[in-house]
């Protein structure tokens, strides 16, 4: 069977609040990671709502062999790392905050494959303990890495600037490349870096745009554009999900191992 990847959605309110994650995050975990995608809605403080504790996340990723936190209009609320809101009109999830970010602390416990873009890059570093700017172009020495409104989606999504890549890093050895081209929509970037983060790419300017877990025994990836925009189109994005998905079937098999174990006779 192949390995089920959880994916947080995003909450949408208004009369029937709806839970949803956009289709080409679904096509690159289901066409580029080959696994089964299943959606995790965000269920926090709502009456009758399963997930309102760390009991109830952790039994759920008991369910899965990777966790995919994807990109997101909204930002993660600044209270979530120590900081007081600068903009009132900028879009929040409280309910993704508190998924995200949770499942994100305990997915890393336990070594439960993890890939988080754009926003759940940058959940994961608040998860794991890192701040972020809350409006990079407004960072003296930072540039603008906002999308231009005006342009088509495959404008947008078009290559924007380089990404260094640091040398023997996850990603210089999944590209055979010191640096790549990638795309930027994103307003919000890493300010301090979780502690047990190291830096996988810079952006020209120095802004982190990737990163990966300072240890070697579990997969943990960050990076700040969208590898899953027309992703079988970039040999970068096809090595990232296709490491993904390695990653989720190799845990996979552990866990269906240890499982196994479990019932033989003593």
């Amino acid at each position: 069977m192949k390995p089920v990847i959880g994916v947080v959605a995003d909450v949408h309110e208004g009369k029937h609040p709806v839970h949803s994650v956009q289709q080409k995050y679904l096509d690159a975990i289901t066409g580029g990671a080959g696994a089964i995608a299943l959606i995790l809605p965000a269920l926090i403080d709502r009456p009758g709502s399963a997930w309102t504790d760390n009991a109830d996340l952790a039994d759920t990723l008991d369910l899965l062999d990777g966790l995919f936190l994807t990109g997101a209009v909204s930002n993660v609320a600044p209270g979530r790392y120590g900081a007081v809101l600068e903009d009132p009109q900028s879009p929040g999830d409280p309910a993704r905050d508190h998924v995200s970010l949770s499942l994100a602390r305990l997915a890393a416990d336990r070594g439960l494959p993890l890939l988080g873009v754009c926003r759940g890059f940058q959940e994961i570093n608040v998860a794991l303990g890192g701040t972020l700017h809350q409006a990079v172009h407004a960072v003296p020495g930072l540039d603008d890495h906002r999308e231009k409104p005006g342009l088509t989606l495959d404008g947008q999504y078009a290559p924007s600037h380089e990404v260094r890549f640091s040398p023997g890093g996850m990603l210089h050895l999944l590209s055979g490349l010191d640096q790549a081209w990638v795309n930027s929509l994103h307003g919000q970037g890493v300010d301090r870096l979780a502690p047990c983060l190291a830096t996988e790419a810079v952006a020209p300017d120095g802004l982190i745009e990737a990163y990966r877990l300072d240890r070697t025994d579990a997969f943990l990836l960050g990076v700040q554009w969208h590898p899953e925009w027309a992703f079988r189109e970039n040999p970068l994005s096809v090595a990232i999900f296709r490491a993904f998905g390695t990653a989720a079937r190799a845990y996979r098999a552990t866990r269906l191992g240890h499982r196994m174990r479990q019932f033989e006779p003593a």
